[in-house]
């Protein structure tokens, strides 16, 4: 794995610039993906809107920020459904949004979302950009529009919010800005329970940069104070958001520091290693036609594998390899919600790095037609599946 890079970051005016191709792309594709939503919702008698903001999650963050903390549903199989298993920023934001302007908190949810997408973009390009230079920035971001749930990214979810403070966060280790990204960990802490994943990726890379610093050949051992102290402070704040709000639960409940856990359990979710999902795609296998689905997931899961044994191989950073190896464990070793696999993923855009490089090498020509081409399957596929089951 490569050494941390702190290589100074463009101008910000410069950066836009920049960015600007994968911006235009990224929102190309996800317009793309809008109308073909809104023509195929038309044609059912439903409306586009509803799925995007007053459905499903989207539902229960709409109800934190109107009514707070503590509602509750008891379905008859016995669960208990609480709000508090949603992190706040979310509705944080979608309640602000409603103070200041005329919107609904729902319409605050979208507004966030699609704001925040945009910006999930741009630190996306950002990060692969660093990395990998600027054409495969741009095919990382036109990746990540069009993946098969990428119509997530436009609804009233956390997801977009939490890859943009994610993406920004990694960008800032990788330039070396510490309490940047610190801070950047903390807020994304406060979207997803999926926040450790930015925080590991924070410490991992100041650990690593001490060590580096230690190491170094012809220096006394040392970094500067004022960059040690940075380091520092950005560690101490990575955590904050996640252990913050995990803790505040654990008191409300009167249950402790594992209280958190026991709301999840309310949902029947929780981690096992992977041995739930394991079983469903076993019993997927057993008849027929649902083995294709089975075999679809198989194929579905080793690809994820690959990706990311390929981003070792290539040598990324290793705090992009422990975010998305941290994002992927806990999407796939959940013991819940099977059908949210897909999207809990969504966040783990490094994965989509190695195939980035590859169309970055390709002719242009042979690059914008396999995007086009999976754009246009993507935008029909969002459809499709947000008129149907969608994501639960």
């Amino acid at each position: 794995m490569t050494d941390l890079e702190t290589r100074a970051a463009p101008p910000r005016a410069g950066a836009l610039r920049r960015a600007a191709p994968a911006l235009a792309g990224y929102a190309a594709v996800r317009a793309l993906g809008l109308l073909a939503l809104f023509l195929w919702s038309a044609a059912r008698d439903k409306s586009a809107y509803t799925l995007l903001t007053a459905r499903w999650d989207a539902l229960w963050y709409v109800r934190v920020a109107e009514l707070g903390y503590g509602y509750e549903v008891r379905p008859a199989n016995g669960d208990v459904h609480s709000n508090l298993a949603f992190f706040p920023l979310l509705p944080w934001l979608e309640r602000l949004v409603a103070a200041v302007s005329p919107l609904s908190y729902a319409d605050g949810g979208f507004l966030v979302s699609l704001v925040a997408s945009l910006a999930a973009a741009w630190g996306i390009f950002a990060v692969a950009d660093h990395v990998y230079g600027r054409r495969a920035g741009v095919c990382a971001v036109l990746l990540w529009a069009v993946l098969p749930v990428g119509i997530v990214q436009s609804m009233a979810y956390s997801e977009s919010l939490f890859t943009a403070l994610a993406a920004w966060a990694l960008y800032a280790v990788l330039t070396g800005r510490w309490v940047t990204a610190g801070a950047l960990a903390l807020f994304a802490g406060l979207t997803r329970p999926v926040g450790l994943a930015v925080a590991a990726a924070v410490w991992v890379a100041a650990l690593t940069s001490f060590v580096r610093d230690r190491s170094a050949p012809g220096q006394d051992g040392t970094a500067e104070p004022a960059t040690r102290v940075r380091r520092v402070l950005g560690m101490t704040l990575a955590p904050l958001g996640t252990a913050g709000y995990v803790l505040w639960v654990g008191h409300r409940t009167g249950k402790g520091p594992l209280g958190y856990l026991d709301v999840q359990a309310g949902w029947r979710n929780g981690f096992d290693g992977g041995y739930a999902f394991a079983r469903f795609v076993a019993e997927k296998l057993t008849s027929f036609p649902s083995a294709l689905a089975g075999a679809g997931l198989v194929a579905g899961v080793a690809s994820v594998v690959w990706l990311y044994v390929t981003g070792v191989r290539q040598r990324q950073p290793l705090p992009l390899l422990v975010y998305s190896g941290v994002v992927t464990a806990l999407a796939l070793c959940a013991s819940s919600y099977f059908g949210s696999k897909p999207r809990l993923l969504l966040p783990a855009f490094p994965l989509l790095l190695p195939l980035a490089l590859a169309l970055a090498k390709a002719r242009l020509r042979r690059s914008a037609t396999i995007l086009g081409a999976v754009a246009v399957a993507s935008a029909a596929y969002g459809a499709f599946w947000l008129n149907g089951s969608g994501p639960p």
